[in-house]
């Protein structure tokens, strides 16, 4: 049976010992770097990273140009979405479009059996899972991905600790400069702050009103992109005592609302792009409204007149839920889909 094995490779700690693991399970491996966002001096890097890598390991690395597609799918999105108030997801869009996408189209061109990535994820060819290090567990970023590609994904780090990979990466001699480095940005064109990026297409600093949940103006801002939900800095309240929370954003007036802790305080929203690993119009599951939270019992109940659309209620409130982020849908540590946060539904309002 062929064991044709194609893997993302940086040329970074995660990646290298996922290949050295592929090939100690027996697979024939090669890697692949994909050029995605257009800082070349990034990529002449990073690419030299990875070949260095392929020499070690005696692999063939393929460049693959994906700039055009990246910059069409997932950064003017990023642009777009933050343009009309909202808080974009980059990173579930990109492995949707192209890392399970795109590069799954590659990869067939090549006559490869299997994809790989070094993702702190487990899957075991039916169904995709939480990595065993909960702190580095990254299977929220794939709740947008086709499930028909998951019989072809090998994540060789899904088991690992990144404290043990790290230990493991101090004896690979071309990881030696890298092993203790810092680790890279979460957006991989970002950086510094997102709004560095949005300020290289559209005026940001646009002085304007904060209003209160009563629509009284309350303060001032400087521009609305420098905001997302949940913010409490960087604007002027009059005679504030109590800290105060961006709760809304009204791109059309550059208006931002502005209420306290509780103000943010939500239980029920509605997804778009619904995206499940199983056919059911009602689910009860655990639901992760941003990366970096807890999960949280609650049922997902799929639109009857549209499948791509579902009303999710949780049992408990939670605070600062955004427009534009995933929410990612789990039986115990299984992924079983996910759909893009796209309204707030108040009490009453179903």
């Amino acid at each position: 049976m062929s064991r044709k094995v194609l893997i993302g490779l940086s040329g970074g700690v995660d990646s290298t010992v996922s290949a050295i693991l592929l090939q100690k399970e027996g697979y024939e491996v090669e890697g692949v770097y994909m050029k995605l966002h257009e800082n070349e001096d990034y990529h002449e890097e990073n690419i030299a990273r990875a070949q260095r890598v392929g020499a070690y390991l005696g692999i063939a690395v393929h460049i693959l140009d994906l700039t055009a597609e990246f910059r069409e799918e997932v950064y003017d999105y990023f642009v777009q979405t933050y343009k009309e108030g909202h808080t974009p997801n980059p990173c579930v869009k990109c492995n949707r479009t192209i890392k399970f996408g795109r590069l799954i189209d590659y990869a067939d061109s090549k006559r490869f059996d299997y994809i790989a990535t070094g993702h702190y994820v487990r899957c075991d060819g039916t169904h995709i899972y939480k990595g065993t290090d909960e702190g580095k567990d990254q299977s929220y970023f794939l709740c947008q991905i086709d499930v028909g590609v998951i019989p072809r994904l090998l994540f060789p780090l899904g088991d690992w600790l990144k404290e043990d990979v790290k230990e493991f990466a101090k004896d690979i001699e071309v990881l030696q400069d890298i092993a203790t480095q810092k680790e890279s940005s979460e957006i991989c064109f970002v950086e510094n702050e997102y709004t560095d990026v949005l300020s290289r297409h559209m005026a940001i600093d646009l002085p304007g009103e904060v209003v209160d949940t009563e629509g009284n103006v309350v303060g001032t801002h400087k521009g609305y992109m420098h905001y997302t939900i949940g913010k409490r800095r960087g604007f002027f309240v009059n005679g504030a005592h109590d800290p105060h929370f961006v709760v809304a954003i009204r791109p059309e007036s550059n208006q931002i609302v502005v209420g306290k802790r509780e103000a943010l305080e939500e239980n029920s929203f509605e997804v778009t792009h619904l995206n499940l690993f199983q056919s059911a119009k009602e689910l009860e599951c655990e639901i992760k409204v941003r990366y970096r939270t807890r999960g949280i019992a609650g049922s997902v109940k799929v639109d009857e007149y549209d499948d791509k659309r579902a009303l999710v209620q949780l049992d408990e409130s939670v605070f600062g839920i955004a427009v534009g982020q995933a929410a990612a849908f789990y039986d115990g540590d299984m992924l079983i889909g996910g759909g893009t946060i796209s309204r707030i539904v108040t009490e009453g309002a179903q």
